[in-house]
């Protein structure tokens, strides 16, 4: 069994997967300021309701950003703790690969976006390759949405972190050659990043917990507090 975290996003998540892949239970939590405070006792519900042990779960698998600064560094914090306690093998994800992960049947370039801040975005690109599996064909980028249609420039399927938001300004910019996923496949989820960390983990390819970093794409948002003296 293996515990996916995710808290790169507002919407923060845990899941549970089995060996096979199949999703035993997912735990989302909706966004708002101080919410992750509620993450560790999310996790004591999903495991108590559903006659789990935390001492079941074989390897974690967490986001790794990009996305929320404080968020990404709670998450990936949670991870270490925990397999640093249990003894358990820690497998990173990338927040646009698990959120491109979500679309598993597209033809088209699979366009992930997560809302950053400033009124810009983090996305890439990727395509599926000949068994299925995620191919990325462009580098991470933080850049304003104003920016799309310079860096998109053939049709794809776009899908992200807030429909109601993302939705209608990707359509707007890029028209006819966007295509939205479904608005029930947007959120990241954590049953995602527990897919690709299970197949990571099946095949030994494990993450070092003392070195495995958030990625932020961009410097935070943190500005020196004009009350205190400067020394």
């Amino acid at each position: 069994m293996i515990l996916a975290i995710n808290t790169s996003t507002p919407q923060f998540s845990l899941a549970l997967l089995d060996g096979d892949g199949t999703l035993l239970t997912e735990q989302i939590m909706s966004g708002g300021k101080g919410h992750f405070k509620a993450l560790m006792p999310a996790l004591d519900f999903m495991l108590q309701s559903n006659g789990f042990k935390i001492d079941e779960v074989r390897c974690i698998g967490v986001a790794t950003g990009p996305g929320s600064f404080t968020g990404l560094r709670v998450g990936i914090a949670l991870a270490k703790g925990l397999c640093h306690a249990l003894e358990l093998p820690l497998v990173g994800i990338s927040s646009l690969e698990a959120m491109a992960n979500q679309i598993p049947w597209a033809d088209l370039p699979l366009v992930p976006v997560l809302t950053s801040r400033r009124g810009e975005a983090f996305t890439t690109l990727f395509r599926r390759g000949p068994r299925g599996e995620l191919v990325r064909s462009g580098v991470d980028m933080s850049i304003k949405f104003e920016d799309f249609p310079s860096c998109f420039t053939e049709p794809a399927m776009f899908v992200g972190n807030d429909y109601r938001d993302q939705a209608p300004r990707i359509k707007d910019l890029l028209g006819p050659s966007a295509l939205l996923a479904p608005a029930f496949l947007w959120n990241l989820k954590a049953s995602s990043i527990g897919s690709l960390a299970l197949k990571r983990f099946a095949s030994g390819d494990l993450d070092d917990p003392y070195q495995l970093t958030p990625v932020y794409l961009r410097p935070p948002d943190i500005r020196p507090n004009p009350y205190l003296p400067i020394s």
